[in-house]
């Protein structure tokens, strides 16, 4: 049984900081591209950022570009998002994805959690 579990989100002040991670069991890990979306109310679900396989390609939505890493561990069958300067408009639920691919790419993931909820008060 796939499992991916987000965790790591809650609530924070404009301009701080969170790191989510997504645990993942049921794959191997190690063969998917992994990533985030998020998702806010009364919006569609947006791409925020992949990391491929080994970690050799990483790529991000303009709106976090320079203020949110993606990174993985293979090791732990996890994946992070490193979050910084942390803005109102960030606020949604957070959702990592997989997809079995020898790319970088979430064009159609295979497997999705079940999120995470990140508030940012200004």
């Amino acid at each position: 049984q796939v499992q991916l579990a987000e965790s790591g989100g809650g609530l924070v002040q404009a301009g701080g900081s969170l790191r989510l991670s997504c645990a993942a069991s049921g794959i191997t890990f190690s063969w998917y591209a992994m990533g985030w979306f998020r998702q806010a109310p009364g919006k569609e679900r947006e791409f925020l950022a992949v990391i491929s396989r080994r970690s050799t390609y990483t790529d991000y939505a303009d709106s976090v570009k320079g203020r949110f890493t993606v990174s993985r561990d293979d090791g732990k069958n996890t994946l992070y998002l490193q979050m910084n300067s942390l803005k109102p408009e960030d606020t949604a639920v957070y959702y990592c994805a997989a997809q079995h691919t020898t790319g970088a790419t979430l064009s159609t993931p295979d497997y999705w959690g079940q999120g995470t909820q990140v508030t940012v008060s200004s």
